[in-house]
């Protein structure tokens, strides 16, 4: 059973932000920050993966509405919209999705990036593999 499947169904209760035929938006019920905002595709895509390209795309247009619309209606200006692919990266729900997590302060920290002070060899030796069938 998943979670969000059974939000689109009615099943389970949500907040709803913004909905139609095909996407539906609302508040994510562990609010990082107040406003904290999932958007998902109607459809069941595990990850980001498996989602195919025009609703990835309409998916991305409307992220960037909502997002936008939540700044100005809560009067922030930063925010971060992400995606996590994978338990090491936080997935939670097999159900593909995007975060708006509006951000109000530096407390607010969510994401660390830690430095690694990588060498520069060791720099491109990981932009090679990366890129290696990339384009």
């Amino acid at each position: 059973m998943c979670i969000f499947c059974e939000i689109i169904k009615g099943n389970i209760s949500s907040y709803k932000i913004y909905e139609d035929n095909e996407f539906l938006s609302f508040l994510d019920i562990s609010q990082a920050t107040n406003g904290h905002v999932l958007v998902i595709p109607k459809k069941h895509f595990a990850n980001i993966f498996e989602v195919d390209d025009d609703t990835l795309a309409k998916i991305s247009v409307l992220t960037k509405k909502i997002a936008l619309q939540l700044c100005k209606n809560l009067n922030v200006k930063n925010c971060n919209i992400l995606n996590n692919y994978g338990p090491l990266a936080g997935q939670t729900v097999n159900h593909f999705h995007i975060h708006i997590i509006p951000r109000y302060n530096d407390s607010d920290v969510i994401i660390k990036f830690n430095n690694q002070n990588k060498t520069k060899d060791e720099m491109i030796n990981i932009a090679n593999t990366i890129k290696n069938n990339c384009q």
